[in-house]
């Protein structure tokens, strides 16, 4: 389990790192609400986003974005929504999906689900 979380705490780094490289503003990282985490919540421009970051180490099983189901949607929805209202944004959002390979290779998917 520890070597699993190694693997998502440094994926989540790697997003972050490119997220600020493409001048994104990183507002928070693992915001939780009740059962629901959103890696990374960021702003582009007037946009908040909020980011899922998904590390595999290998791909015998797919892809690492496709492990970002409808159960795990529905929850990033809930804790977005929480998180809109506490901090009363106006502004529009926005969800994205970032997914990192065996090789480290950063795949950004802006606007991947509604």
């Amino acid at each position: 389990m520890k070597k699993m979380q190694d693997i998502g705490e440094k994926g989540e780094l790697l997003a972050k790192e490119y997220l600020i490289n493409k001048g994104y503003e990183i507002w928070f990282t693992n915001w939780r609400n009740k059962r629901a985490e959103i890696d990374i919540i960021a702003k582009d421009g007037k946009t908040a986003v909020f980011v899922e970051v998904k590390t595999r180490n290998n791909d015998s099983f797919g892809h690492p974005e496709d492990f970002v189901d409808t159960v795990k949607r529905r929850k990033m929805h809930e804790a977005a929504a929480a998180f809109i209202e506490w901090q009363d944004w106006p502004g529009e959002l926005r969800f994205d999906i970032i997914a990192i390979g065996r090789d480290g290779k950063v795949v950004h998917f802006e606007d991947a689900f509604y």
